[in-house]
């Protein structure tokens, strides 16, 4: 009796967590319906009737059309190449022993403690010099080279690959590349699943870097696209929450798709063994 009642307890404290963590989503779904000035001067769960007018005004304002297929560009090339740099990366640093390894898993902790905004003015002159301004190549260039993400992964190999298997590879005359693709990165996969939703999220959801690095209407993406809504001397919360709430579905739909990848990325690589 005293497990069930501790089991009841358990599962309470988890569900008030997880719709204290939904109310902020459902809030800004609610606000989506409503106006400006309801926004402004009342709290409320219930939808109003102001969609309709939220959503021809966002358009109005902002062609989100077009930030949703430049996020995208931005966003799934970034992905892609952080999975595979980052997933071989670690690789080799996880199973190889040669001089130096450990001196550069310190230099790769020391990165990951450095603010990207201390390189952010090196960074802008070089792209400047190599006239990348305006484009999307220094959204998606350093992806190649992510240390936190290298680490993440180097952590989850050494939990998750057996050496012996990579032995038993290495005497059937399997090439390194092949030993990577056709039996380290099957392994490593759900690990490889939960780093790209944090990618991807971490990706379309940026607003410093597109701010810095895109000038033009044309290169606008999500993100920019809300700010944009924001003016200086009054702001309709009303479209805001709108764009808001349609530019986090591709997030959600990305994370409904990957979310087996996720847990277990999460809870395998947690535990050695």
């Amino acid at each position: 009796m005293a497990k069930k009642i501790k089991r009841g307890a358990i599962y309470v404290c988890l569900i008030l967590l997880a719709l204290i963590c939904l109310l902020p989503f459902l809030l800004m779904i609610v606000n989506a319906t409503r106006s400006g000035v309801e926004i402004t001067h009342s709290f409320t769960l219930i939808p109003s009737n102001h969609l309709g007018e939220n959503w021809t005004a966002l358009f109005a304002y902002v062609n989100l059309f077009r930030g949703f297929g430049n996020s995208l560009m931005v966003a799934i090339p970034a992905t892609i190449l952080t999975a595979y740099f980052s997933a071989i990366t670690a690789y080799a640093l996880a199973v190889y022993r040669f001089k130096g390894n450990g001196w550069l898993f310190k230099i790769l902790v020391v990165f990951m403690m450095i603010p990207a905004q201390l390189s952010l003015i090196g960074f802008y002159n070089l792209c400047q010099k190599l006239h990348m301004v305006d484009s999307y190549l220094p959204l998606i260039i350093p992806a190649i080279a992510s240390p936190g993400t290298v680490f993440f992964l180097r952590q989850y190999v050494q939990s998750t690959l057996s050496k012996a298997l990579l032995e038993a590879a290495r005497i059937d005359g399997a090439g390194e590349l092949r030993t990577f693709w056709d039996i380290v990165l099957p392994i490593v996969k759900p690990g490889v699943g939960a780093l790209a939703i944090f990618t991807f999220v971490n990706t379309w959801n940026d607003y410093f870097m597109q701010l810095i690095m895109l000038k033009s209407s044309d290169a606008i993406t999500v993100s920019l696209g809300i700010a944009r809504l924001q003016s200086e001397f009054a702001t309709n919360y009303g479209l805001m929450m709108a764009g808001a709430t349609l530019g986090a579905v591709p997030i959600v739909a990305v994370f409904i798709c990957f979310q087996k990848y996720f847990t277990q990325g999460i809870t395998m690589g947690a535990v050695k063994g």
